[in-house]
């Protein structure tokens, strides 16, 4: 059985206060809402820590359909990590990769699963990637009042 996954992050400011959303569908019944997020924080770490918290839901290595808006994530993983590894985290600029702490800890969970990457288009009327986007949201809101 595959599981899917959908991430979204947000930020009201960038940097400022950021939010991050996760709908998990392992039962489409009955799916699983997860959702939080930082004060001080960008849009591209709420969108790894999106992915980054969703695999750590699951306490067993599964097998994973993962739907990502962030063409920053689904790049990353796809195409960029492997040089930065090897390149002792620098980028092919010679600079330093930015979120190395974030990008190492995805790392190590995506060891744990077999993933699928898709990527969405966001606010494009998918349910399920805009429910993770008003989860991410709803995070910044309620630490705004």
């Amino acid at each position: 059985m595959t599981i899917e996954i959908y991430t979204d992050g947000a930020c009201s400011g960038n940097p400022g206060i950021g939010g991050w959303g996760v709908v998990i569908l392992i039962n489409k019944d009955n799916p699983v809402f997860l959702n939080g997020g930082n004060k001080d924080t960008t849009n591209n770490q709420m969108e790894l820590q999106a992915t980054i918290q969703a695999l750590k839901y699951f306490d067993n290595p599964s097998t994973l359909t993962l739907f990502t808006d962030s063409k920053y994530v689904k790049e990353g993983i796809q195409s960029w990590i492997e040089n930065w590894k090897k390149n002792r985290w620098k980028t092919s600029a010679k600079k330093p990769v930015k979120n190395q702490e974030l990008w190492l800890e995805l790392d190590s969970q995506i060891a744990r699963h077999t993933i699928n990457w898709q990527w969405v288009k966001g606010h494009s009327g998918n349910k399920h990637n805009e429910k993770a986007d008003y989860l991410a949201r709803k995070f910044i809101e309620e630490k705004k009042l």
